[in-house]
């Protein structure tokens, strides 16, 4: 039996001040991260689907960055008021939230 069902994954890593590709940390990316454990706990799917702290996942550009796992569907540009959406449409309803995925071919490939 899996230990999780699905895998949130947030970047929340910081790099320097004034980097040319950004990053996560600077657009609220732990903000992100505690609103989708508390909204998973509430809802009682903590058992089921765990959201984890992430360091660089390269896509800084498109941050905040969050990947759900085992789908492989990365979303860009996340933000606190997202999280409720992916929660219901994705983690829920087996739906990803289309307006939010990352629209590079090297993410979401299929």
């Amino acid at each position: 039996m899996k230990r999780f069902e699905k895998h949130i994954f947030v970047c929340t890593n910081q790099r320097e001040e004034g980097h040319p590709r950004g990053c996560c940390a600077d657009k609220n990316s732990a903000e992100i991260h505690e609103v989708f454990k508390a909204k998973l706990k509430s809802l009682g799917l903590n058992s089921d689907v765990r959201a984890n702290k992430s360091g660089c996942m390269d896509a800084c550009e498109f941050g905040s960055v969050v990947v759900v796992y085992p789908e492989q569907i990365w979303y860009g540009g996340v933000q606190v008021s997202d999280v409720a959406e992916i929660i219901q449409s994705h983690i829920i309803g087996n739906k990803p939230v289309e307006r939010l995925m990352i629209k590079d071919k090297k993410f979401n490939k299929d």
